[in-house]
């Protein structure tokens, strides 16, 4: 039996490899030379050919809490350029944000009133607004690994679960204990046995409906939101989310539910086989509890024994490595990743290679 003082010794290495192992795990991507992102060239994109069309969705973390300014806190997207001098390809010669005129980005999200659209983003891909998501850097890999137009369409909004605002059609009825949970289009979110529903104003799967409405509303008008092009074709759908479903029902079904998302998306937009990736992770980030099964659920995506179907055609990367400590980030908040933007940077930058692999099978 090892002593005590042994087995101090050894909690302490273990520490310090672990702390070695998050320390450079975000540094991953920027290690490995054949996952180095340029500054955008001039050249003009060929519009001949049909627009590139990756669908982002999720909640709050895909809808983008990355602090962006000032430049003297700690985590802002300034501050980590600037001072930090990292993702250097986001700063022209001048220090001005680099914009990309073969990626467009566009963001919606529901208004007010039956079918509204609030625009977000329409413009050229920069750095503009409060915040960034994942879209900054995962649209400069695909401006860089795809000769054709590129067009991000960001549909989401924040505070949605997966088992119930954002449940896929096909979504059945189940039982847990003495309740019956909603089915897709069913009204309440779960209801007594023995006893008839009572609806609301909200259908599990409405958030479901009203993005990918969205997100065809605006494909259907491409020239408003892609100047000059006449065609498009989805190429690839972009996830994370997770944060709503940490309960016992939601964390336990969230595997069958990520499934049946994935086949609804495809199956919506006339995609067979597009490219799905999604980032593990909840923003708490998901390595305890309610959060650490959302996570596992997420990872079995990966699991080509589990999941043959969606070999060589989803990929996980992690967002879980990437949390910034809130003394380094902008906020304390204990969620969203501390709005650190660096964070965001990183999901954004492994989730565009992750696709680039799958675009490549």
């Amino acid at each position: 039996m090892k002593s005590k003082k042994s087995l101090s010794a050894c909690c302490l290495l273990a520490a310090m490899a672990m702390a070695v192992c998050s320390a450079t795990a975000a540094d991953k991507a920027d290690q490995n030379p054949k996952h180095q992102i340029h500054k955008p060239d001039s050249k003009p994109v060929d519009m001949t050919k049909p627009v590139k069309v990756f669908i982002m969705m999720g909640q709050s973390n895909m809808f983008g809490m990355g602090v962006i300014s000032p430049e003297e806190k700690n985590g802002t997207l300034e501050y980590v350029t600037k001072k930090d001098k990292k993702f250097p390809y986001l700063l022209d010669d001048s220090g001005k944000w680099t914009v990309r005129n073969d990626v467009r980005y566009v963001q919606v999200m529901t208004g007010k009133g039956a079918g509204a659209m609030q625009t977000q983003h329409n413009e050229w891909l920069t750095v503009t607004g409060k915040t960034i998501g994942p879209e900054i850097a995962f649209g400069h890999i695909m401006g860089q690994v795809i000769d054709e137009p590129v067009l991000l369409l960001k549909a989401c909004i924040g505070n949605r679960s997966l088992g119930w605002d954002l449940l896929p059609p096909g979504s059945a009825r189940y039982e847990v204990g003495d309740k019956i949970y909603a089915g897709y289009k069913d009204s309440p979110d779960s209801w007594a046995k023995g006893t008839e529903p009572k609806p609301i104003n909200w259908y599990a799967g409405k958030q479901y409906d009203d993005d990918t409405a969205l997100a065809k509303k605006v494909l259907g008008e491409l020239d408003k939101y892609y100047p000059g092009a006449k065609q498009y074709e989805v190429a690839g759908f972009v996830w994370w989310q997770g944060h709503k479903d940490q309960n016992a029902v939601h964390a336990a079904r969230y595997e069958q539910n990520l499934v049946n998302l994935i086949k609804s998306l495809r199956k919506d937009f006339n995609v067979p086989k597009a490219p799905f990736v999604l980032a593990v992770g909840c923003g708490n980030p998901g390595r305890t509890s309610f959060g650490l099964q959302i996570a596992e659920a997420q990872l079995a995506m990966n699991d080509a024994k589990k999941h043959p179907e969606f070999a060589g055609n989803v990929m996980c990367v992690e967002s879980r490595d990437f949390l910034k400590d809130a003394s380094v980030s902008p906020t304390g908040a204990g969620y969203h990743y501390n709005g650190n933007a660096e964070t965001y940077m990183e999901v954004g930058n492994a989730l565009g290679w992750a696709m680039a692999d799958l675009l490549k099978k």
